[in-house]
């Protein structure tokens, strides 16, 4: 067979079902035997699209990503998409084509150097140079992007070695020298923990996306209902505890809930899970670490001690370490530990009551839509395994505060990187994942014009999206850090000759809906969700409504 052909036959080895991506010249083997497969294509508008659409894929589902371009601008197109999937720790394939072998070097037409571009990004990567390596390089680009801290990995594919005939060799097993993620933690330093939590008056666990990755919301919840321990979420970390468990205390960081933020600052026992200590998330580093025992437990090592010294470092898989952790505890909490432990709690939870809704946020407005109000009215009105995605701006963190997230794997948005234009893609990429399921995809009306292009795809594959976008004709995020930074000196931030979004819908065949007060929202998320396949609901919000 040709390489192209030995590809294909390796991804249906991986179970691939679908992938992301746009044709060119140096990729078109690839594209002609992809015909003859069963793997679905979907053709995105933009390759970063691809990327993204992959992104949201994975996510969805636990499963890596698969997205492809052609060489030069096709596959430096993907770089942004690369980059937001290695922040956020998710597996993707990214394939790419290349010049011919013998032309590498030598600036031809539409030639760039995407393994070396693309470095900072990416696991590793691979510059095929022989078709008979390919079912090995496959077979160990999966396993690397899944495995360990996931993440993208890049394959650069030249023509010829596409066209290349090989016989097929499918590698008996993976062993790559240098690359051992460490699964099983420490069980000494689990007993350390398991002591330390026994003696612990204000705990607080630190959900990141590691919970979600790993599989382990199961194990953590058990160790916080088994000591009552408050749980608070990084933007990563959403879904890994139902928004409405009692010891839920929302998310952390500076646009964070009341409760997380006073819980992080007061705790004497900070157990960070599967986090990064972003700045977004624990900017005053120096404050927590001063009044609480820090146990951080993280399958990469790089991450442990990188923003926040730590007490007790733990390398391993969250749910091996959790599951260690559980086994070794015991009902030693003497009596005055677990009333000051519940004293906490208590504290804690009039915190989170009285921080709630204000009379402001629950009352109509006959003006525009309260965007905070219009979220947490959504979200009871859609089943418990419906998919969030979001943009990147004030619209990402009114549904990370405002809607009730009861499962993993259901809210999916750009962490590490803060990538506009991520959501759309990514809804596409869940809703292909998840046919059946109702994806709803939040955005403003700034982040999703960096993506508006992917229209096509949804019109093209009839993708069932549902997408609401908070039109307040600014790009209200930095309009708020421009008035609070730089004296009210606002510039660059207004979109106030918007397209008309409704003609943009009404161009691809979109249902849709322009919404001007909150006293017709019931009825318009009714009617969106009336129509059958993908609807444009424009809400209009008024350009001084506050992200927090």
């Amino acid at each position: 067979m040709t390489g192209a052909q030995a590809v294909v036959k390796a991804m249906e080895e991986q179970k691939v079902k679908t992938v992301f991506g746009y044709p060119g010249a140096a990729i078109c083997p690839l594209y002609n035997a992809l015909i003859d497969s069963g793997i679905t294509h979907v053709l995105t508008r933009h390759e970063q699209g691809a990327a993204h659409a992959a992104n949201g894929y994975a996510r969805a589902t636990g499963l890596t990503g698969v997205c492809i371009a052609t060489s030069g601008p096709g596959a430096t197109n993907l770089i942004t998409g690369l980059a937001t999937a290695h922040m956020d720790s998710i597996p993707l394939v990214a394939i790419t084509g290349q010049v011919a072998t013998n032309l590498i070097g030598r600036d031809v037409f539409q030639e760039a150097d995407i393994t070396g571009a693309a470095m900072p990004f990416c696991k590793h990567s691979y510059l095929v140079k022989n078709a008979g390596d390919l079912p090995r390089i496959i077979a160990e680009a999966f396993h690397i992007a899944s495995t360990g801290r996931p993440g993208p990995v890049l394959i650069d594919l030249p023509v010829d070695v596409q066209n290349q005939e090989t016989d097929y060799m499918r590698p008996e097993s993976i062993n790559i020298r240098g690359y051992k993620p460490t699964y099983k933690g420490s069980r000494m330093q689990a007993k350390k923990i398991a002591g330390i939590l026994n003696k612990a008056e204000r705990p607080v666990i630190c959900a990141g996306g590691g919970i979600i990755s790993s599989g382990s919301s199961g194990e953590m919840l058990k160790l916080a209902d088994m000591l009552g321990i408050p749980v608070v979420t990084t933007l990563m970390g959403i879904g890994s505890i139902p928004s409405a468990h009692k010891l839920c205390m929302g998310m952390l960081g500076s646009h964070g809930t009341k409760a997380a933020n006073s819980a992080i600052n007061k705790a004497d026992l900070l157990l960070i899970l599967g986090a990064r200590v972003g700045d977004r998330s624990m900017s005053s580093t120096a404050q927590i670490a001063a009044k609480a025992t820090i146990v951080h437990v993280d399958i990469d090592p790089a991450e442990i001690g990188k923003n926040i010294n730590v007490d007790i470092p733990v390398v391993g898989d969250l749910k091996n370490v959790l599951k260690d952790i559980i086994s070794i505890l015991d009902d030693s909490r003497d009596s005055t530990t677990e009333d000051a432990a519940k004293a906490w709690r208590e504290e804690l939870f009039k915190i989170k009551a009285s921080s709630g809704p204000e009379e402001k946020y629950l009352a109509t407005n006959k003006k525009s839509v309260n965007p905070k109000r219009f979220i947490n009215m959504l979200s009871g009105m859609v089943p418990e395994d419906t998919v969030i995605t979001t943009e990147v701006g004030q619209n990402q963190i009114w549904a990370a505060n405002h809607y009730s997230i009861s499962r993993p794997r259901t809210f999916i948005t750009s962490g590490g990187l803060g990538t506009m234009g991520y959501g759309l893609p990514a809804s596409i990429g869940a809703a292909e994942a998840l046919p059946g399921k109702t994806v709803i995809n939040i955005s403003g009306d700034g982040s999703f014009q960096m993506s508006l292009q992917e229209l096509g795809t949804i019109k093209q594959h009839k993708t069932a999206v549902k997408i609401i976008i908070f039109n307040n004709s600014r790009l209200g995020m930095v309009r708020e850090l421009q008035a609070c930074k730089y004296e009210g000196r606002c510039t660059q931030v207004f979109l106030d000759d918007n397209p008309d979004f409704m003609m943009l819908a009404e161009a691809y065949g979109i249902s849709h809906f322009r919404l001007d007060n909150d006293e017709g929202a019931k009825d318009a998320i009714i009617n969106m969700f009336a129509k059958k396949g993908p609807f444009l609901l424009e809400c209009i919000v008024d350009p001084e409504e506050p992200t927090l």
